[in-house]
């Protein structure tokens, strides 16, 4: 054993299609291409080119240089405007086509194949219609408040007569107020989809819950009372694809500022508002209660995970019909995306790449000192025996074989589980579309969970089903998954953010 490698937990990632996930930017190559960037580029103590990433006027360069050279796009911003990072927005663009392409929600516009997108406060650099539009050849409105960011974005379009006809830039007028959502119909069901890597997807179906301290939390909060997001901005019988986001995440300029590592400028109208991004990104949730299927999806960038719970609970009770969640990574950045729709769910969930799967593991890391395998595998057996499974354990062999009925697999996913995370907390799945139960039904199914220590602290949980063939491998999975949380919530060392 002691002369196995540790397997490594994979992170979220760059996106597998974005043009940087096999070549970052080279800074050598550029400065030698691009004059105007030399200056800005020096090596580091491991010898090294790079940046200085609190200098404004380095990181305006650079994303001028990586537009013009990878994207073919001319692109420029006054100072002190949000200068924003072309890998990271990126992500958040191919993400989009991730979900766009997916069957979960079927098409609903009758143009063919063109995509037609709406990005809300584009800002002055317009950064997601210009890489949508010269990446995917999708159609953007963008829309903005502020004669800056208005007159920038329209320079900008203007610079790329390739893609121009493509992008309308759109006034946001200030001095309106747009109705609320709140207090409209309450959703009987939804589904919640999280995923933990930018291609691998976990799918999952709550029921309705009641009114709780994160809604209690959210109400109690500033709401936002800012210009018009989106009703009062599209257009009578307008019809598009998605919305984007890149909210304002921030309450004040000095919580902005916190970060003395990076320099991205950005005015007060991008960076701040009351209440902050959860204020901001409710309002788009209860403008999308009214507007409905006017947007195939709804998206936004978050910025901070614990609000990513508090916007999964909000929309559990407004009627959608799925969410979908994701991490974006890109260097020491990380930030989250949710989306939403109210468009009828057009398949079963469980996907067929999971389906298949009939063997799962996780890794518990950080155990607790006073924890050992032994004690993992007397949780693994709790958490099926409390239930009414018929368990089998074997402490020689660090092994529990558990078999579970048809009802005790929906006792488990119905169960809410103390201290579960919010996003992960799949449970029984309902088909949306049809009413029909599923996965299949099955009598009874096996399966042998293995508790396996790879180093000091660090121990292997695996489990296979005995039935490759089993319809319930599905249920397996999404199982495997609660059990996970729970003995990791139960284990393991919280890490530091």
């Amino acid at each position: 054993m002691g002369g196995k490698k540790r397997r490594r937990v994979e992170r979220p990632s760059i996106h597998p299609r974005n043009k940087y996930s096999e070549n970052p930017p080279d800074f050598a190559l550029l400065a030698s291409l691009y004059p105007s960037f030399k200056p800005f580029v020096f090596l580091n103590r491991a010898g090294r080119p790079t940046i200085d990433w609190t200098d404004f006027n380095a990181t305006r360069e650079l994303t001028r240089v990586l537009l013009l050279h990878d994207h073919g796009l001319n692109w420029w911003i006054p100072d002190g405007q949000l200068c924003p990072t072309v890998p990271n927005r990126s992500n958040y663009i191919h993400w989009i086509e991730d979900l766009l392409s997916s069957d979960i929600i079927p098409k609903t516009s009758t143009d063919g194949n063109n995509v037609r997108g709406f990005d809300i406060g584009t800002g002055a650099n317009c950064i997601y219609p210009l890489l949508g539009a010269s990446l995917l050849g999708w159609s953007f409105v963008g829309t903005d408040v502020t004669d800056v960011a208005l007159e920038w974005a329209e320079k900008n379009v203007k610079s790329n007569p390739h893609i121009s006809e493509l992008i309308e830039i759109r006034k946001v007028e200030s001095d309106g107020s747009t109705p609320s959502g709140e207090g409209l119909h309450i959703g009987e069901s939804f589904i919640v989809e999280g995923e933990k890597d930018l291609s691998g997807i976990n799918a999952g179906d709550t029921e309705p819950l009641p009114s709780c301290s994160l809604d209690a939390d959210l109400g109690s909060n500033k709401s936002y009372h800012g210009p018009p997001v989106l009703l009062g901005i599209l257009k009578d019988g307008e019809n598009l694809d998605f919305c984007m986001c890149n909210p304002p995440f921030f309450e004040t300029m000095e919580e902005a500022g916190l970060n003395p590592k990076t320099s991205c400028g950005g005015t007060p109208e991008e960076m701040v508002c009351p209440g902050g991004e959860k204020a901001f990104i409710t309002r788009i949730i209860d403008d999308s209660v009214i507007l409905k299927q006017s947007f195939r999806w709804y998206t936004s960038m978050v910025g901070k995970k614990t609000n990513l719970k508090i916007l999964v609970s909000k929309l559990r009770n407004v009627g959608v019909t799925i969410v979908k969640t994701t991490e974006f990574v890109q260097g020491q950045t990380c930030r989250w995306g949710i989306a939403w729709s109210f468009v009828p769910s057009a398949r079963k969930l469980i996907l067929p790449h999971v389906a298949k799967k009939n063997n799962q593991s996780f890794m518990l890391e950080g155990l607790q000192r006073q924890f050992s395998a032994i004690n993992v595998l007397q949780s693994v057996e709790s958490f099926f025996c409390t239930i009414g499974a018929s368990c089998k354990s074997n402490a020689s062999s660090f092994t529990v074989d558990v078999a579970i009925s048809n009802d005790h697999c929906n006792a488990i996913l119905k169960t809410e589980v103390q201290g579960y995370n919010e996003l992960n907390n799949y449970q029984y799945m309902q088909e949306i579309c049809d009413g029909s139960s599923f996965p299949p039904s099955f009598e009874e199914l096996c399966f042998r969970i293995l508790v396996f220590q790879q180093i000091p602290g660090t121990l292997l949980v695996r489990g296979s089903l005995k039935d490759r063939e089993s319809p319930g491998s599905g249920v397996f999975w999404s199982i495997f998954q609660q059990l996970e949380e729970v003995l990791k919530n139960k284990f393991c060392r919280e890490k530091a953010s």
